[in-house]
């Protein structure tokens, strides 16, 4: 329709005015002209010189794989033929809401009847020295992307250029996908440990960092910007909270966004996080509406194109007075970051009652997972195939009940429809005998049933005989159906698998991180097909524990996956406070270190110090807000950590030996320090510890310890897989040393030995039974065995012998030490009140 303003004789249209010419202010512009194109008079503000424009498409722009003509949506022949006045590139200062007029940058002033803010939202900048220096840019318009171009082009004018891209969300990730393309050196830098964790799950956003590095971007999670350096007022460099330097011609900040409501506020209107607005999307003033990423709805701000069609198409219904009203939206993400699909929706933080179901498939690098609770789909995240995304949403938007399909929902709107689960075997069994069964080691179904029917009745039996399912693991559910269409009730239970979470056991998993070259936890859970998104309790701390022992100086201890007494580096107590235990080498002290216990028991009121069984002195009772001030106190006196609280060497119990006691035969006190000092803050399995005892008497107890040395007349007598707990097991003798160069050496290479073979939580005495005296013994009997143990263990200790205590007292990781809250009871708190 093409008409000029006042053409239909006797209509009077109201003026609307239109603050923002983005794709909200336009879409609520068309869907008011679909509905009654001779209702309003339209006059719309853009603070950008150019008709809107798809800004989702900037990154293909930044890419060079779309031009800026490409991604218009409305151009100004639209604008003429609808009878829209545009005013572009003068941005609207204020709004008289008194006199019904908007005041643009120019002093144009425009009266309204109805006036639509749809301001959008602003980059969120880090308040970090150097954020105003030249070369600092958003990823929000096309301003940007012309800023970043320039910036390629001279770097590439140069030899190459170096960007760093602030924030690994979305629109940081393309802002480094073109960068990259355009020929810079991408850094990005994520404070987050996983990228987009808005979107993804830790193992997608593994998945996608491990993708986008492959690519040649580097990429840095859990890194904080401390500063951006300049050099003449230009950017020239990142610093972070760690002192690291990133060199840097343009520095692109893309950490979030936030509402614009400086407008809103400043007239007036009722602002939160957002732009009040009621299910009308019409503000605290009747005359004014809102949309888009600058509205707040029902304690909601959405920053999806999704809800705001939704919000427009209210807006639109009620302007032209048949009211429909905008409920809110349930969202969904599907994207495709870098050329990677990607897809997203409702709830995947998973928790209490809610049942995880997952798919990977590491040759194809897909990643499945949908949450589930009461029979609903609550969530989803599909990384690398996304085809499911609709089918998996509409579920949830629905609230169907998935329980007949249970079994087969993981595998697509296809398969599950198909009806091809209703009995998992026999579907298997309707394979042919050509059908492949294990696509990594090449087995066909005919192969693995000839396994079994020879004897294979387990799948363990199956993996050794014809390697289905040894590998990757994808297609253990095959096999073990096979087992169970071949053989009935007649199969074997193999080994006990790691955890529910995986149908390897603890060997299965430690060989195949060192064989897979595995060195981070989600890179493990994807490659040996975990079938939760994160682990568990049970899996993550032995994933850890492996990943700590396999590449010791590569691998960064995970601390999420540790106990909470690891966390704190203290034991809690029944009563939530802590006790703190400070090392002393072989069981030794002296005047200062006792002082310094003293004035901190004094200094912190701890109720109780209580002498252990291990020669050391327990401090009880002791707040976790006060831990690193007693544990600064403590290292000013020269003591570290007695790591009492951890899966690592505790103690070296020791008598006094040769120097004072008249039965001692050797000086076991200085071999007790001397063990001590090579072994602590040693990562174990479990719980280990030490006693040197200096005659055959045993005063330090050292045979039902976890390695303990007996002096006797002609050298040192040395014993394993002791344990004096519920079970008490007297030790194994191992051998025989004349030395203390030789005691110190086989303790090295017994405790590398147990940490690279015992599983997770297997204390020695276990360990030993399992696997036979003879076998330890035979294994560190091999021809240079002993010293290679040995030099093993001495190198990873080069990376575990850094006090925690003193890393803590000087402010790392304070937020674990926080106070959280004081508890009053109900009567004083409301006297309070009324004082």
């Amino acid at each position: 329709m093409n008409f000029e303003k006042g053409d239909l004789p006797g209509q009077v249209r109201e003026r609307l005015v239109v603050i923002g010419n983005g794709m909200a202010g336009c879409r609520a512009v068309e869907e008011i002209l679909a509905r009654d194109p001779n209702r309003f008079d339209i006059t719309i503000f853009g603070a950008e010189p150019r008709v809107n424009y798809n800004r989702i498409m900037l990154s293909p722009v930044l890419a060079g794989e779309k031009t800026f003509d490409e991604i218009v949506i409305n151009t100004q022949q639209w604008y003429d033929e609808n009878g829209i006045t545009l005013i572009s590139g003068d941005k609207v200062d204020h709004i008289d809401r008194a006199a019904m007029t908007v005041i643009s940058a120019s002093g144009r002033a425009e009266p309204y009847d109805r006036l639509l803010i749809a301001t959008g939202s602003d980059p969120f900048i880090i308040p970090v020295p150097g954020k105003d220096l030249e070369g600092v840019v958003t990823f929000r318009d096309l301003d940007d992307v012309d800023k970043m171009l320039h910036a390629a082009e001279a770097g590439n004018a140069k030899g190459g250029g170096n960007a760093v891209v602030i924030g690994g969300g979305l629109l940081g990730l393309e802002a480094a996908h073109g960068l990259s393309l355009r020929g810079m050196k991408v850094t990005v830098i994520h404070l987050m440990p996983t990228l987009m964790e808005r979107q993804l799950d830790e193992a997608a956003g593994w998945l996608l960092k491990t993708e986008l590095e492959r690519r040649g971007q580097t990429i840095l999670t859990g890194a904080n910007t401390k500063e951006i350096l300049g050099k003449d007022g230009k950017v020239a460099a990142v610093m972070l909270d760690d002192g690291t330097e990133i060199a840097a011609d343009i520095v692109v900040m893309a950490v979030g966004i936030r509402p614009a409501t400086g407008l809103a506020r400043a007239a007036g209107l009722e602002v939160e996080r957002g732009i009040m607005v009621d299910d009308h999307m019409v503000t605290s003033d009747p005359a004014i509406l809102s949309v888009g990423e600058c509205v707040q709805h029902r304690g909601m701000c959405y920053g999806l194109v999704a809800p705001l069609w939704d919000m427009c198409r209210a807006l639109a219904d009620y302007v032209t007075e048949s009211p429909t009203g905008y409920e809110g939206s349930v969202t969904s993400t599907k994207l495709k970051v870098s050329g990677i699909d990607l897809f997203s929706a409702g709830d995947f933080s998973g928790g209490e009652d809610c049942e995880d179901i997952v798919m990977r498939d590491a040759s194809r690098g897909v990643y499945k997972r949908v949450i589930v609770k009461d029979n609903k789909v609550l969530g989803a995240v599909l990384y690398g195939d996304t085809a499911d995304g609709s089918w998996y949403f509409d579920l949830m938007k629905k609230g169907e009940d998935v329980s007949e399909i249970r079994e087969a929902l993981i595998f697509g709107q296809a398969f599950a429809s198909g009806g091809a689960l209703a009995d998992p075997n026999a579907a298997v069994a309707a394979l042919s005998d050509d059908a492949e069964i294990c696509g990594c080691n090449g087995v066909s179904k005919g192969a693995v049933v000839q396994c079994i029917v020879g004897g294979a009745h387990s799948l363990d039996a199956v993996r050794s005989g014809c390697k289905a399912s040894a590998s990757c693991g994808s297609c253990t559910g095959l096999v073990e159906s096979l087992l169970a269409v071949t053989l009935g009730g007649e199969v074997e239970s193999g080994p006990r698998t790691m955890c529910k979470c995986t149908s390897f056991t603890h060997d299965d998993v430690r060989n195949l991180i060192v064989e897979k070259q595995l060195k981070v936890i989600p890179e493990v859970m994807q490659e040996l097909h975990w079938t939760t998104p994160d682990g568990c309790a049970s899996c993550r701390p032995a994933l850890n524990y492996y990943l700590l022992c396999a590449w010791p100086g590569e691998y960064e201890d995970d601390q999420k996956s540790r106990f909470v007494n690891e966390r704190l580096h203290a034991n809690i107590q029944k009563d939530g406070t802590y006790s703190v235990v400070p090392r002393m080498w072989g069981g030794l002290t002296n005047p200062t270190e006792l002082r310094a216990i003293a004035d901190v028991v004094e200094k912190y009121n701890a109720p109780m110090v209580k002498v252990t069984g291990g020669q050391r002195l327990d401090i009880f009772g002791i707040k976790k807000e006060d831990l690193p001030a007693v544990w600064a106190d403590l290292n000013a006196a020269g003591m570290v950590s007695g790591h009492a609280y951890g899966k690592s060497l505790r103690t070296v119990k020791t008598c006094v030996g040769s120097e004072w006691c008249r039965f001692g035969t050797q000086d076991s006190t200085g071999l007790g320090v001397k063990i001590e000092r090579m072994t602590w803050g040693s990562w174990m399995p479990h719980k280990f510890k030490i006693a040197v005892s200096g005659c055959p008497r045993n005063c330090a107890e050292a045979t039902i310890k976890d390695f303990g040395v007996i002096c006797v007349d002609s050298g040192y007598e040395l014993h394993i897989a002791g344990n004096g707990g519920i079970k008490v097991r007297a030790t194994d003798l191992l051998c025989k040393v004349e030395s203390e160069e030789d005691a110190l050496e086989m303790c090295a290479a017994f405790i590398q030995l147990y940490r690279e073979e015992a599983h997770y939580l297997e204390r020695t005495a276990p360990w030993v039974e399992r696997v036979g005296l003879d076998y330890v013994k035979d294994r560190l009997a091999e021809d240079g065995a002993v010293r290679a143990y040995a030099a093993r263990f001495l190198y990873s200790q080069q990376f575990m012998q850094d006090d925690p205590w003193a890393k803590r007292a000087s402010g790392e990781r304070k937020d674990l030490h926080a106070h959280i809250a004081t508890v009053r009871p109900m009567d004083t708190a409301l006297e309070l009140e009324k004082a």
